[in-house]
Order: structure tokens, then C-alpha cells, then sequence
């Protein structure tokens, strides 16, 4: 974050240019964006309702039986895409020796992935209404409700609101979206951390041995996260919660967010410097940091290498 100019409002006194002052040498439009997120979702969890598209009895894309135990729960989804990947970030920084500021983008991004995830995902589920796989079997439709003709919900004899309302949030999976978006930037930090990436033709790895050329031990490990994701959103159709449409599209969702949070914090994964966050508001990085950088200076052209070298050397 570049720092005010001198004619900004930022520089004077009084209460405006104190707060002024505060949000450009600090993270509080990130944890502000990140409580608007998390509010947001709430909201659309608790009182929110899907669109109820209409269905018919015959079609038997939606005649499959409703599994009462599901191979990955909801909170089996959290504990493989939160907290395991949350504590294997920190034991992480804790053995690099990170400072508090690579701790604290570590976390943030990572919380950032998911609430958005989330969010994106409830917003969709809600807006396209597309009723799941097992939808018939919730329902259990009044007797002599036409099987040829699209119905409504109203012929419904389910009582739980939950389970019934759940029958038309299909698209896109979220167990597929949470877990691509929490062990997806598990995936993406563990890249960055042992440098699988960071090496090719010109780049600062032919020119030094600081650095470590990735082995395929290093690539599968931490491409490890990423089968796990996988298999969790193989068993949403497993299950026949959702269909591979809906966990394919919900992958995508949880990955593509995952990377745009990652790299809001960190270098691309082939930078010389693909281990250290960029430098963050001066009122909160420790030491000189690493500023951001546009792609092409990160790239691996020959002309970048004295640069990285000096880099590597002011360190």
C-alpha cells in the first residue's frame, strides 16, 4: 500500500485524517470486508429461502433416496478444510521461524477464502433453486399428485424445514467449494513454502544455491490437499446430494477464490520470493518486507536476475 501523498487529507490532524491515517497504515478494510462477508452469510443461512423450481414426479434425475448417514458431514467438511489445514499453515510458519506479519497474511487470506467461498456459494445456491438429486425422497409428495405434470413445493408433505428447503440447493456443491477453497490454499501455500515452481529457464535458481530445485516427494505432497478436496467432492455424489455438474462447477468456485486470495498476499508461486508475503500497510510489517511487484518483474526473463540477486543478498 503506497503511502499518502503529501497534500492528502491523511497528513493533517483532527479526527478524519486520525482515521484516514489509521486505515492506510493498517489491514481494517480487509477485517471490515471479511465481518461484511461473514454478516452477510449469516443472514442468507438463517433466513434466506431458495427459489423453489418447479419438478415432476417422473424425472428420475431427481428420484434418487436421501442418505441419512453422509460419508462426509458438515462438520466432517470443517474439520478437512478448516482446522486441519489452519494448524498445518501455523506448525508451518512455526518451523520457518515466520514473523508475525507472514503469520498474520498467513491466516487472513486463508479466512478470507472461506468466508467468500461461502458466501458466493449460498448467494448462487439460493438465486438458481435447482432441486437435488434426492429431492423426491424429501419431499414425499401428497398421494395422487399427477407424475406427469410439473409441481410445486405445496405438494410436499415433509414437515422439516430444513431438510425440505435443502431440496432445492443443489447448484453448486458446497462441501465440493468449502473443501477446494480451504485445502485448495493449503495446496498453494505449501507450493509456496517449499518452492516447487520457483526455477526455469533465466530465473534466480540457475544463478544461485539458495535455492532448491522441486523434487516430485515436494509436488505430491503438496498436492496432497487437492486429492483430499477431490474425494470430498466425490462423495457429494456418492451420496446423491449432488449431481458431477454441481461439484465440478463448486470446485472451480472454492479453487478459483482460494488462488485470487492467495494472491492478494503472496508472489506467484515461480517468484524467487514465492515464500514471503508481500509487505503490508507500513503501520504493520516487520522489516523492509517485500513490496509487490507487477508480473513481469517477477517473471523469469534474464534481465530480472541481478535484481532478485540484490533481493536475496539485502536479506
Amino acid at each position: 500500500m503506497a503511502p499518502p501523498k503529501p497534500n492528502s487529507p491523511a497528513n493533517g490532524s483532527g479526527f478524519l485524517a486520525s482515521v484516514l491515517r489509521f486505515w492506510n497504515r493498517t489491514y481494517a478494510s480487509d477485517y471490515i470486508g471479511l465481518a461484511i462477508l461473514l454478516a452477510s452469510y449469516l443472514v442468507i443461512q438463517f433466513f434466506v429461502e431458495p427459489f423453489h423450481r418447479l419438478f415432476s414426479l417422473n424425472d428420475l434425475r431427481i428420484s434418487f433416496p436421501y442418505a441419512e448417514v453422509e460419508r462426509v458431514p458438515l462438520t466432517h467438511d470443517f474439520g478437512y478444510a478448516l482446522f486441519i489445514p489452519l494448524l498445518l499453515v501455523f506448525v508451518t510458519n512455526l518451523i520457518c521461524s515466520a514473523s508475525p506479519h507472514k503469520h498474520h497474511v498467513t491466516i487472513l487470506g486463508f479466512a478470507i477464502a472461506l468466508v467468500l467461498t461461502s458466501f458466493l456459494t449460498d448467494v448462487i445456491k439460493n438465486a438458481v433453486g435447482r432441486p437435488r438429486p434426492d429431492l423426491l425422497s424429501r419431499c414425499a409428495a401428497l398421494p395422487g399428485t399427477p407424475v406427469d405434470k410439473l409441481v410445486d413445493i405445496s405438494v410436499c408433505t415433509e414437515t422439516g424445514h430444513h431438510k425440505l428447503h435443502d431440496g432445492w440447493r443443489s447448484f453448486p456443491s458446497g462441501h465440493s467449494s468449502f473443501s477446494f477453497a480451504g485445502l485448495g490454499y493449503l495446496s498453494l501455500f505449501l507450493a509456496g513454502q517449499t518452492r516447487i515452481f520457483a526455477h526455469g529457464p533465466g530465473s534466480i535458481a540457475e544463478h544461485t544455491e539458495k535455492l532448491v530445485r522441486g523434487d516430485l516427494l515436494k509436488a505430491l505432497f503438496c498436492l496432497g490437499p487437492l486429492v483430499g478436496a477431490t474425494m470430498i467432492a466425490i462423495s457429494r455424489c456418492q451420496d446423491y446430494r449432488h449431481d458431477v455438474y454441481d461439484v465440478t462447477i463448486g470446485s472451480l468456485l472454492g479453487w478459483t477464490v482460494a488462488y485470487w486470495s492467495y494472491r492478494r498476499y503472496w508472489p506467484r508461486l515461480s517468484s524467487v520470493r514465492c515464500n514471503e508475503p508481500y509487505a503490508g500497510p507500513p503501520g504493520v510489517t516487520d522489516g523492509p518486507g517485500y513490496g509487490r511487484l507487477r508480473d513481469e518483474e517477477e517473471g523469469a526473463g534474464g534481465r530480472n536476475v541481478g535484481h532478485e540477486l540484490r533481493e536475496l543478498n539485502s536479506r
